[in-house]
């Protein structure tokens, strides 16, 4: 049964942004910062993606088998490992460690992939990428790292920020894209999905109908709807509807900005129609949702 990499790892982090209340980004990553003994994790498969960064000046031997196939070596500062959800990874490491291990759930990135960068997203989404070594990244990681540490008023802000450009970073380099097919008209490809999300953006608090949106692309409803689903995983109409209460969640942090005045920016009839649609969605009304995040 797939588990939680903070379930078996053999020590306490230091650091875990678990801990952190009230910040939507805690919702789409995790991290944990980790010092340890030489030890070792048995081999299990997990529910999640997980991005181990060495922090560790010195060179160290280090094994990690992944789906039966063993890997050892000599792990250097900077390095990175990418282990896929639902791959079979176990670990040894033979000095101390201190890395900095992040989490990240496939649903959600799957959403901030089509959101935020319009990249629709291989079903495996990570490339196998047993060792590569990127500094970069890893320096965006020790600022996650750093403003969970500080603790302030400042630590969810930059918390927050750093997240994003971590996983933007991430996906850009290594998230692994659909193939484009040859004719266009056939499926439902990146070009098709850019120019669904630039005619909802553009019209946001308009009414959006699936005629419209067919049109846009140049198919009829029907194909359209099918495509679609069967590509970004939601039908269109669904998707509009998270994609607007996506963009309220975002209005709302500005909390003198009214509920009804964010209802009508994000094309929802009234107030009572965004409550209710946000509650569909989120599970929460936008007051209740609004409360708790500036508590």
């Amino acid at each position: 049964m797939p588990r939680r990499y903070q379930d078996i790892y053999p020590s306490l982090p230091l650091l875990n942004s678990d801990e952190l209340e009230h910040v939507s980004a805690a919702g789409l990553m995790s991290l944990r910062y980790f010092q340890a003994a030489p030890d070792r994790m048995p081999e299990n498969v997990y529910t999640e993606h997980h991005v181990l960064l060495n922090l560790q000046s010195r060179p160290h031997r280090v094994q990690n088998t992944r789906d039966g196939k063993l890997h050892d070596f000599v792990f250097h500062k900077n390095e990175i490992v990418v282990t896929p959800a639902g791959m079979r990874s176990g670990w040894r490491w033979f000095d101390k460690s201190d890395v900095i291990v992040v989490t990240l759930d496939p649903v959600k990135v799957e959403r901030f992939a089509h959101t935020e960068l319009s990249m629709l997203l291989d079903p495996q989404q990570f490339q196998d990428t047993p060792l590569f070594k990127d500094a970069d990244l890893c320096t965006a990681g020790v600022i996650l790292r750093d403003a969970l540490e500080n603790d302030d008023i400042t630590s969810g802000v930059m918390y927050e920020a750093m997240s994003r450009v971590l996983l933007v970073k991430l996906l850009q380099r290594y998230g692994k894209r659909r193939h484009e097919a040859v004719a266009l008209s056939a499926r439902f490809t990146s070009s098709h999905y850019n120019r669904v999300l630039r005619f909802i953006r553009e019209r946001l608090d308009q009414t959006i109908v699936l005629d419209e949106l067919a049109r846009e692309v140049g198919m009829s409803p029907s194909h359209f709807s099918r495509v679609f689903k069967e590509t970004v995983g939601t039908t269109p109409m669904q998707y509009v509807l998270a994609y607007r209460v996506e963009q309220a969640i975002k209005m709302m942090d500005d909390t003198a900005r009214p509920l009804g005045s964010i209802a009508l920016d994000c094309g929802f009839a009234d107030q009572s129609h965004f409550s209710r649609s946000f509650k569909q969605v989120t599970g929460q009304s936008p007051r209740v949702y609004r409360a708790a995040r500036v508590a």
